[in-house]
């Protein structure tokens, strides 16, 4: 582990709340709710805005959930493709005694923390927000930071790097995917659909919002069952 990742993580393994304010920091990082619960609806009520830019907006919107669900699987594969990096929380190696949590699985044990798939995500979804509404945006960025990213380095799930890296990687997404050049190519065309289409349209948006807000946890561990099984 590299010194600036040894000295925060040695810091925040040293933070000991009270009981009720640990299982407080194990919900907001375990739940739903605290994530994607509270930055999606922001999308929805930016694309039913109604002013002279409504149309750029709703591609906008677009760009940023397709940046979501990009950042969000090339995080899974990163994951898989590049060398193990055993969590804080199991790595013996350093004698660090992070706060007790219930979220101490099996799974995140045998997966890699480098980089961290909800820094890539919520990071990528804030960003498409800060680039239509710069005051939301702030907000959005600095809830990403402090009820996503920073819960999840205080209780040992990820190393400082782990969060940096995939913040950077899910900004960089949504700021590719919402340049006008490639922006234009996808976001148009869909747009132009939902227009003639809206009932369809409003079905799949309900489908992919919350298969997004929960990671698409459950059809990843379905696929999973179904390969375990063939």
């Amino acid at each position: 582990m590299n010194s600036f990742d040894s000295s925060i993580e040695t810091y925040l393994s040293n933070i000991h709340f009270a009981q009720f304010a640990t299982r407080t920091i194990e919900a907001i990082a375990d739940l739903y709710t605290f994530k994607g619960l509270v930055l999606v609806p922001v999308l929805w009520w930016m694309w039913f805005q109604q002013d002279e830019r409504r149309e750029w907006r709703r591609e906008m919107v677009l760009a940023t959930l397709l940046s979501g669900i990009v950042a969000l699987f090339l995080g899974r594969l990163l994951t898989h493709w590049l060398p193990f990096r055993v969590r804080p929380v199991y790595n013996a190696d350093l004698h660090l005694h992070f706060a007790d949590s219930n979220i101490k699985d099996a799974l995140l044990s045998s997966w890699s923390s480098f980089p961290s798939d909800h820094a890539m995500l919520w990071m990528a979804i804030a960003t498409g927000i800060f680039l239509v509404s710069r005051s939301v945006g702030v907000l959005a960025i600095l809830y990403t930071m402090l009820f996503i990213c920073v819960p999840r380095a205080y209780l040992g799930f990820h190393y400082p790097t782990d969060l940096l890296v995939g913040a950077a990687v899910g900004i960089g997404i949504t700021y590719v995917m919402t340049r006008d050049a490639i922006r234009v190519r996808y976001a148009t065309l869909a747009l132009r659909w939902i227009e003639l289409r809206p009932g369809p349209s409003a079905m799949l948006a309900f489908i992919l919002c919350i298969e997004l807000v929960t990671q698409f946890d459950e059809l990843r561990k379905l696929a999973s069952g179904v390969v375990k099984n063939l």
